[in-house]
C-alpha cells in the first residue's frame, strides 16, 4: 500500500481500518508496523500510532547513491559466483521483462525488474550484503515505483538490462559493477524528473553520474 501510493508519505496509518481490511487483531498489525519502521517505511509515534515516512529529497538522493554502490558490489560478486542455473533463471526473467516492455505493462515491468535485481543479489551469495541491501531498497521502493519512465528512458533501461545479462554471462565483474551503478543513478534521474514535475514536491538536486 505504501509502495503503490495508497498510503501517501506523511499519512497516518489507520490501524482500525487496516485490522478490519486484513481481518487481524491489533497485535499482529503493530508487530508488522515495527518491521516496517525498522525498514524505514513508517515512523512510530509515541502513543499516536504510526505514519508513513516522508523522505526529504536530499535523503532520497543519498539513498540512491548508496544503493548504486550496493548494486554495483552485488553485480561484481554475482559475475564471479553465479551458477548456470541462476543465469538461466535471469535469462527467463529477462524474456518476461521484454514482454512487459512490448506490452507497455508498467506494473509487470516493475515487478520483473525487481525480480532480476533480486536474482543478481542472490547470485552474489553474500548474506551481509543482502541484509544491508534490503534495508536501503525498502526505503526507495515507493519512489522507484511511482516515477514514470519516459519512452526514451524506458528504451534505455531495456538496453541496459540487455547489457547486464550479457556481462553476467561473460563473467565480467568490473564492467558489470560500473553498469549497475550507472543503472541505479539513471533511475534517480527519473525520480528527480518526476518530483520536478510535481507541484507538491521540489526537484532533487542535480547528481553526478559515473558510468565508469
Amino acid at each position: 500500500m505504501i509502495v503503490d501510493g495508497r498510503l501517501q508519505p506523511g499519512e497516518r496509518v489507520a490501524e482500525v481500518e487496516l485490522c478490519t481490511a486484513f481481518r487481524v487483531s491489533r497485535t499482529p498489525l503493530r508487530e508488522a508496523l515495527k518491521v516496517l519502521a525498522a525498514e524505514g517505511l513508517v515512523e512510530l509515534l509515541p502513543n499516536r500510532g504510526a505514519r508513513v515516512v516522508r523522505l526529504t529529497t536530499e535523503t532520497l538522493a543519498a539513498l540512491f547513491e548508496l544503493m548504486s554502490v550496493l548494486e554495483g558490489f552485488a553485480g561484481e560478486l554475482a559475475a564471479q559466483r553465479i551458477t548456470e542455473a541462476e543465469l538461466d533463471m535471469i535469462r527467463a526473467l529477462h524474456k518476461r521483462l521484454l514482454a512487459a516492455y512490448r506490452a507497455r505493462d508498467r506494473h509487470a515491468y516493475f515487478q520483473v525488474n525487481q525480480a532480476i535485481h533480486d536474482a543478481i543479489l542472490a547470485a552474489a551469495a553474500s548474506e551481509p550484503l543482502r541484509i544491508v541491501h534490503r534495508g536501503v531498497a525498502a526505503q526507495i521502493l515507493a519512489s522507484r515505483y511511482k516515477a514514470n519512465l519516459s519512452p526514451r528512458r524506458w528504451a534505455e533501461s531495456i538496453a541496459e538490462h540487455e547489457l547486464i545479462l550479457r556481462l553476467l554471462a561473460l563473467r565480467r565483474p568490473v564492467e558489470l559493477s560500473h553498469l549497475l551503478r550507472a543503472h541505479i543513478m539513471n533511475k534517480l534521474e527519473v525520480v528527480r524528473e518526476s518530483l520536478a514535475a510535481s507541484a507538491s514536491e521540489p526537484a532533487l538536486p542535480p547528481t553526478r553520474r559515473t558510468t565508469g
